[in-house]
């Protein structure tokens, strides 16, 4: 039987999807957030005239290096590789982050709206620049207010995508 609460309704409904069925919906919401997220970034991108982020590069390079893995091919073909490698990391905590939102779900958890977007937000920043963040690359507390609001602005289109998407599978 589910609970209502203040924040949403946590416990098993009567949806009859399994727990791999609700986690792969959560990688598909997790997707089509993903794909929000970079259409806001780009947009911001085009308007501001602002260049890309070099971070997710030296993610890799800084995770390839803890982890003693050497990254191959000569100096163009694995710099070639590290720029691929970059955005798949986000792609990577994008997907991630949907596939918990969708164990939430088959859990029986579902949100308010706002509820939602917020705590799918703040999943999806902190596992995007929690790695960055932990290997010394930024630092939130250094960043500026437009720094925040180029970041902020697009994860939470991303969170809004993934609940709403989501709460599209409920019906």
């Amino acid at each position: 039987m589910a609970k209502r609460t203040p924040v949403g309704t946590v416990g098993k409904g009567r949806r009859g999807i399994s727990v791999l069925g609700w986690a792969l919906r959560g990688a598909a919401a997790g997707a089509a957030g993903s794909t929000a997220l970079n259409a806001v970034t780009y947009v911001d991108m085009t308007v501001r005239g602002r260049g890309t982020s070099s971070t997710p590069e030296q993610t890799v390079e800084r995770l390839a290096e803890k982890a003693h893995v050497s990254i191959p091919g000569d100096e163009e073909t694995r710099q070639n590789r590290v720029q691929g490698l970059g955005p798949l990391t986000g792609l990577v905590a994008g997907v991630g982050v949907g596939v918990l939102v969708g164990l939430a779900r088959a859990a029986g958890f579902r949100s308010q709206p706002l509820v939602g977007i917020a705590l799918t937000t703040a999943g999806v920043l902190v596992a995007a620049n929690g790695p960055m963040t932990a290997l010394g690359i930024t630092d939130p507390r250094t960043w500026s207010a437009t720094d925040w609001v180029s970041d902020v602005v697009p994860h939470l289109a991303y969170g809004a995508v993934v609940k709403t998407t989501m709460d599209a599978f409920d019906r």
